[in-house]
């Protein structure tokens, strides 16, 4: 190849360098704009479900007619559940915190603690809308959706019996299970609920098991009332909840839903749990409810109830365990 030929095909390879060095460029740029609307939708969707509203009392005084006692849907130890109505017409429930809880807990970051808990997104717990503060009051807005307790099925309905059949209460333990999981493992920061009992689970229109007033123990750590039976004998001496002492009241609660029995400060426990031991698990069972014709996987939720009741809390299974066999005998029972 003559010199001249040489000169033009080097030019002609530097050019096609150049102009695949500028192609490389302009595609690497291309590409990183569009994953930039992504990043900023991801941000802006993290940012939504953090924000949760802050309401004005003037809204919710409106909202549940002036606290009008026609409204009250329920009463705890931390305060009272009324039905309301937003401006838009949803349905909600509204709990105003007791006015000597709200004293005893003035300085406590109420709006920050429930900003965090609102974060909460699982189809077995009830979610957080809103909030408001404002001198002597401590107000949550929460999902409603015709919702009724657990406690109301079980010992308030007469025919709660008939309605709460084996299927469905197995449905419902699996499905409550499956809520405390997410608080304590998917949360962050994981998130103890404090007293897991029938009162703060929630049956939704679908029968499907909310948790509910899951992380709000701080406002009344010292009210026995409402308490006693449900968390375990550690908590009285160190006066501290954990994941172990919501796994021991899951475990009363399951005593109930077999047994059709109130906890009775304890003593539900205390009568069930020789019944367990020596595998008289008849013994136990509701009487307003026909014995399946395989009563295995009874059998082995009244062993799950045994285990979170009776032992330790470094010996008591974590809920992580609970929920494996729950979904099991779910499965097993209502398929």
């Amino acid at each position: 190849m003559s010199q001249v030929g040489i000169i033009a095909y080097d030019g002609v390879m530097a050019l096609l360098a150049t102009a695949l060095l500028l192609l490389g460029v302009a595609l690497i740029f291309i590409l990183c704009k569009k994953k930039e609307p992504a990043a900023v939708e991801s941000e802006e969707s993290l940012h939504l479900k953090l924000s949760v509203r802050a309401y004005s009392l003037t809204d919710v005084d409106a909202a549940t007619d002036g606290f009008n006692k026609r409204q009250i849907i329920g009463q705890g130890r931390l305060g009272t559940v009324y039905e309301a109505h937003l401006t838009g017409g949803e349905l909600i429930a509204i709990k105003r915190i007791h006015p000597r809880l709200v004293l005893s807990n003035a300085g406590f970051g109420f709006s920050s603690i429930v900003k965090s808990l609102s974060f909460a997104d699982h189809p077995h717990i009830v979610p957080i809308i809103g909030f408001s503060e404002a001198p002597g009051e401590r107000i949550i807005l929460m999902e409603f959706m015709g919702m009724r307790s657990l406690d109301y099925h079980l010992h308030h309905d007469c025919n709660g019996a008939a309605f709460l059949d084996w299927g469905r209460r197995l449905q419902i333990a699996a499905g409550a299970a499956r809520g405390i999981k997410y608080l304590h493992e998917d949360m962050t920061p994981h998130v103890v609920h404090g007293c897991v009992k029938p009162s703060n689970i929630l049956i939704d229109l679908r029968i499907c098991a909310r948790v509910g007033d899951y992380g709000l123990f701080f406002l009344a750590p010292q009210e026995r009332r409402g308490l006693v039976g449900y968390v375990d004998a550690e908590y009285w001496t160190e006066k501290r909840v954990c994941k172990a002492s919501d796994v021991f009241g899951f475990g009363v609660v399951l005593l109930e839903l077999l047994s059709g029995r109130r906890c009775e400060e304890g003593m539900l426990v205390e009568w069930a749990l020789p019944f367990i031991k020596d595998m008289k698990i008849e013994e136990i069972l509701d009487p307003g409810l026909q014995l399946p014709s395989d009563i295995k996987p009874l059998v082995r939720l009244a062993k799950v109830a045994s285990a979170c009741v009776s032992n330790s809390r470094k010996n008591r299974p974590s809920i992580v365990q609970v929920v494996t066999i729950l979904n099991s005998l779910e499965m097993e029972f209502c398929n």
